[in-house]
């Protein structure tokens, strides 16, 4: 009894673990959350995969057989005791009994067993030398809660084992069946690696595009997966999404027909939603999730090696790849997602711009607030990864993300896939075009633009009484000294030059001069941006100096932004794909009846009582006995009544 307790409490904490902890994922997935040491202590243990591990099926096998010994032991004797009235019971076992009374009256037969009948008691008669022996008891069985709670432990077992697909780890065991680890097409999946149709057990997801079918789901097996063959095909007709003002998902469903596999005709038809399954023939469709089904994509690639703000169109599809930049990068194209709730105070936040340069710059633009969630949009995650197979991951929305009526396209990159996306804001002009920041830029790179810039900027602060005739030459320079360090790395490049060149004393009012210069700079660099272009000067107010001053933000944070391409979201034509979980679980139905027997067991062993009475009729007296499985007041009282009851009916010899 012990080990079986323990056995159990093993299975409770097994379950606990497998609940809490998600189950059969991908191992790359496991060692991405806990880490390579976590991780080799979980593998062995078979944490990642609780219901299907070895030892967890063996302790299943185990109760079973030993829960079953016990029942096929234990159920004569129990038979026994609920058929038995117990009627050889003799004066003394009777007296000795905690409940019992001698009454010196003659009670009837047929009045003691209309009382007890009253009372819900069966009773059975037993005469002997002149006297008469009356067994009652009712609640007899209660005794059988123990056979309910045990079968319960049984059947609970079985359908573990049944769902846990004992078969299919057989034949892994003897090498039948082999998980595949290649990435292939499914219809290249060796023999060894596929599961038929009817296997006894499998629970596995497809994700399918609109108006595609699919045939197979895919089982992770620890570093690899099988493919398993349904018995019928899943057509996806039209795919339904609801949402809240916010942007969150309300709702979801999917139109689908379960179609034969040879003749291609339609099984059923039926609409799926989240806890409303399709079940057909013993196999569950379920509602599990909703995605991008390659999506058709339109980019514009802009080029930061250069001076150049021309955009060039790239045109992709979601989640595939192709080479871009002159074949210098391969980009791989993630999951389209239509909306987006995001924490903006955060994207904010989380800029680039990391030196005290750019901190100062942004500080009047941060947004402060950590909880400003928004609908931002829909977005497109992707990678750039270089000839050395080195990735950098972006995240780039396609909608303008306003702050104070300004217009920035916001876009993410990291290098490491378990990193936050780091943000940045490009400043957007009156079109919403990043076309005007592009130009700015070109013009704040090109060096052969300084001395038109610096001429400029001197000229207004000369024309300003800020220098004067003698030291515009020198303000000259130092402009020209500012910008060029600018277009080595932005803020950072400034503040590591200013650490090396100027005494620590002198830093910060140097460092204060240096922003007043790149401030009142950027107003002619963008003017000369625009003549270069063809296009007339914009007059500066509000508006367009807190685009200059953010433009230097961005400017300088794009030196950290990886490969030298920005990939502008542009324009998108949805495609939707539904996520369906299929499973066959014989073993469910199995495991609610137990759960139901456990039910009846426990109800019958706490709350049934069993009680026992015994009358012995004697010439002029009568002795009245009374046990039961639970002694408490119930029983005094009960005691009680049924004596006063059955003295009223004596009569006095």
């Amino acid at each position: 009894m012990r080990f079986a307790v323990s056995l159990l409490t093993i299975l409770a904490i097994s379950s606990i673990i497998g609940t809490v902890l998600k189950q059969n994922e991908p191992y790359a997935n496991y060692k991405i959350e806990f880490g390579e040491f976590w991780f080799q202590v979980f593998h062995p243990l078979g944490l990642f995969d609780v219901y299907h591990s070895a030892w967890f099926l063996l302790i299943l096998s185990f109760l079973v057989l030993s829960t079953s010994l016990c029942i096929w032991r234990q159920m004569p004797g129990i038979w026994k005791d609920i058929r038995g009235y117990r009627e050889n019971a003799s004066n003394n076992s009777l007296r000795l009994m905690s409940h019992n009374i001698e009454l010196n009256n003659e009670l009837p037969t047929e009045d003691v067993i209309d009382t007890l009948a009253d009372r819900g008691y069966r009773s059975r008669i037993r005469e002997e030398n002149g006297q008469v022996l009356i067994a009652a008891k009712k609640g007899s069985f209660q005794r059988l809660g123990y056979v309910f709670a045990h079968a319960a432990i049984v059947v609970i077992c079985i359908g573990g084992l049944l769902d846990g697909n004992v078969p299919l780890k057989l034949t892994e065991l003897f090498g039948f069946k082999t998980p595949e680890t290649r990435d292939l097409p499914q219809s290249k999946v060796p023999p060894q690696s596929r599961l038929p149709e009817d296997n006894l057990s499998f629970r596995g997801n497809v994700t399918l595009p609109e108006g595609s079918v699919g045939d197979v789901i895919f089982l992770n097996a620890g570093q690899g997966y099988f493919v398993q063959d349904l018995p019928f095909a899943v057509r996806l007709n039209k795919f339904y999404i609801e949402h809240y003002s916010t942007g969150q998902p309300k709702l979801f469903a999917s139109d689908i027909d379960l179609l034969d596999k040879k003749t291609g005709t339609v099984l059923k038809r039926a609409k799926v939603e989240v806890n409303k399954p399709l079940i057909y023939k013993g196999v569950a469709v379920y509602q599990a999730s909703f995605g991008d089904g390659g999506s058709l994509l339109k980019m514009q690639r802009w080029n930061l090696n250069n001076h150049s703000a021309q955009a060039f169109d790239v045109r992709s599809q979601s989640s595939q790849s192709m080479q871009i930049n002159g074949q210098a990068y391969q980009l791989e194209m993630g999951d389209f997602r239509p909306f987006n709730i995001e924490n903006m105070g955060k994207v904010a936040n989380n800029a680039m711009a990391v030196s005290k340069f750019a901190q100062a710059m942004a500080s009047a633009q941060a947004v402060q607030s950590e909880h400003n969630l928004k609908n931002i949009g829909p977005s497109i995650q992707f990678k750039l990864r270089d000839k050395n197979g080195q990735a950098t991951e972006y995240l780039n929305y396609f909608a303008p993300f306003f702050e104070n009526g300004a217009g920035y396209a916001v876009t993410g990159m990291r290098t490491e896939v378990a990193a936050p996306f780091q943000f940045i804001r490009i400043p957007l002009d009156k079109d919403m075009e990043p076309a005007t920041f592009m130009r700015l830029r070109a013009s704040l790179l090109d060096k052969s633009l300084y001395p038109e810039i610096a001429r400029r900027t001197a000229a207004k602060a000369f024309q300003s009484g800020g220098i004067t005739k003698e030291g515009e030459a020198q303000f000259k320079d130092v402009t020209i000294g500012v910008l060029t360090r600018f277009s080595e790395g932005g803020f950072p490049a400034i503040e590591s030059f200013l650490d090396q060149k100027v005494p620590k004393e002198q830093r910060q009012t140097v460092a204060q001069t240096y922003i007043k210069i790149l401030q009142g700079t950027v107003i002619d660099a963008m003017d000369v941006a625009q003549g270069k272009a063809g296009l007339p000067v914009l007059p500066i107010d509000e508006a367009q100096y807190r685009f200059l001053m953010d433009s230097l933000v961005a400017v300088s944070s794009l030196y950290e932004y990886g490969p030298p391409v920005w990939l502008q979201a542009s324009s998108f034509d949805e495609v939707k794909a539904s996520g369906f979980q299929i499973t066959r679980a014989p073993g469910q139905n199995i495991v609610y009846l137990g759960s139901l027997l456990l039910v009846i067991g426990i109800f019958s062993m706490f709350y049934i009582r069993e009680n026992r009475v015994w009358v012995r009729l004697a010439a002029g007296k009568t002795l009245i006995a009374m046990s039961s499985n639970r002694k408490n007041s119930d029983l005094d009282r009960e005691f009680t009544e049924l004596t006063t009851d059955l003295a009223a009916k004596g009569k006095t010899p």
